[in-house]
């Protein structure tokens, strides 16, 4: 049985909710934020399915299976980012964004149904970019980071200058832009946004917790946005003579050799996709024949 237990860590006002295994995947790192009127959960995770602090309302940082798992625990006002908002209300939605193959997609849609309690919420409201949520003495800042899904979103909580990042979580397994709605330059320009920004605390979803220190995030930022750049290389290398997007997604740009399933496929291939319009935009990459592309 998943864990649905949790370690709260508290930094100024500031809660992380720390799941299992320090959040890794199927778990999460959740927060509560408390002001003097009001009181939120930021990412109610699978820790959180069987009951997580009060609060009066809910924000999601992206429509993930592992980022709502826990929202069955609150009958309060839900708020996403528009741009993730029909994934957010429907399971459906949600699914179909992954692009899968159809008997794949009705495998994951009861896994998201049986594992991670996931059933949408229709009621869930839209925010957009720097909306602000007043908690009484305290806010909480939307900051849009899209990339990931077109509708992530980070949170800046002032005053206490802890800046929630979600799943740009610095990671050694680099940035993920594999869904229908992923985009790697979005990805990209998120990755520059949040280097803009001033906290004193950096909080990811997932294994790399907490980072104190806009030097200190900025560092691990720079390793994290390396990967791209890595795979990119690892591409043009596979290039020197022509190949297929089916050839390149069997080689694997994003996930190791042992891992499995049909997510893989998909992810593969649009990632390859999309740096290999990169690399053809400059130059890099031709098209020798049809389907077929090989480095310059």
């Amino acid at each position: 049985m998943p864990s649905t237990e949790y370690t709260t860590v508290k930094y100024g006002e500031v809660s992380v909710l720390v799941g299992a295994r320090q959040g890794a995947y199927p778990y999460g790192n959740s927060l509560s934020v408390r002001g003097a009127t009001a009181s939120l959960v930021v990412d109610p995770s699978l820790s959180l399915v069987d009951g997580g602090p009060p609060a009066d309302l809910v924000l999601v940082s992206h429509a993930h299976e592992d980022h709502i798992a826990g929202l069955g625990s609150y009958e309060v006002p839900v708020h996403v980012h528009e741009g993730d908002l029909d994934a957010l209300r429907s399971r459906k939605a949600l699914v179909a964004g992954l692009g899968l193959p159809s008997d794949a997609a009705e495998a994951v849609d009861r896994t998201m149904r049986d594992q991670f309690h996931v059933h949408g919420r229709p009621d869930a409201a839209a925010f957009e970019d720097n909306a602000v949520f007043d908690l009484g003495g305290r806010t909480v800042t939307a900051v849009h980071l899209p990339g990931h899904t077109a509708g992530h979103s980070g949170f800046l909580i002032e005053p206490d200058g802890f800046f929630f990042v979600a799943d740009i979580d610095l990671t050694s397994f680099g940035p993920y832009y594999g869904d229908l709605g992923s985009d790697l330059e979005d990805f990209e320009a998120s990755m520059r946004r949040c280097q803009e920004i001033d906290a004193r605390w950096y909080g990811t979803s997932h294994q790399k917790g907490v980072v104190e220190g806009a030097a200190e995030f900025r560092r691990r930022l720079a390793g994290f946005a390396a990967v791209v750049e890595r795979r990119e290389a690892a591409l043009l290398d596979f290039l020197g003579e022509p190949r297929t997007i089916e050839e390149i997604a069997a080689h694997r740009l994003v996930y190791r050799p042992h891992v499995e399933g049909p997510h893989v496929g998909p992810v593969e291939r649009r990632t390859a996709t999309q740096h290999l319009d990169r690399l053809l935009g400059k130059g890099r990459v031709v098209e020798v024949e049809p389907g077929r592309f090989r480095s310059t």
